[in-house]
């Protein structure tokens, strides 16, 4: 399943839809503006929230959390020690870990499980300026979920950046 991204993804308050690779639209990203924390909700084509995203207020390192339907689902953060690529790891409530590394400004990053491949997040495919894919690579996964994942990682390096 492939969905495309309009980069414009940063601005808080900003809504922006998702779409699949036949130009449906799937998802709305909702940011919430007038907030004292970075908010987000991924909501569905009938605009039920499923994913909310915020970030963490008092962490040592920026930190996001997904949650659904008012549990927490995972939390993300900028794993330390990471000299060469970005690097994030998103840390689900059961103890699970997935790894995100790559060119997260540039939009060429991956999601892995225990090395396996879940979507990759890129530009390549497409010829729409200010546009990126996830292509999400197994069957069996959760598209909002990867989708949340991409809006953090890249919510937290623009603001990492900003910052430096």
């Amino acid at each position: 399943m492939r969905f495309l991204v309009r980069d414009r993804l940063l601005g808080i308050g900003d809504d922006y839809w998702i779409e699949d690779e036949h130009g449906n639209k799937v998802f709305l990203v909702d940011g919430k503006a007038m907030r004292i924390r970075d908010t987000f909700e991924i909501k569905d084509a009938q605009g039920r929230v499923l994913i909310d995203i915020d970030q963490k207020m008092f962490a040592l390192r920026d930190t996001m959390v997904i949650e659904r339907e008012g549990e927490a689902l995972a939390t993300i953060r900028r794993k330390r020690l990471s000299l060469l690529r970005n690097h994030y790891r998103v840390t689900l409530v059961d103890g699970t870990e997935l790894d995100v590394s790559g060119k997260i400004l540039d939009r060429e990053f991956a999601v892995e499980y225990d090395g396996e491949l879940l979507a990759v997040i890129s530009r390549r495919w497409l010829h729409v300026r200010e546009t990126y894919g996830v292509d999400v690579v197994r069957d069996d996964a959760d598209p909002a979920l990867l989708i949340a994942v991409a809006v953090c990682v890249i919510h937290l390096a623009e603001k990492e950046r900003e910052d430096d």
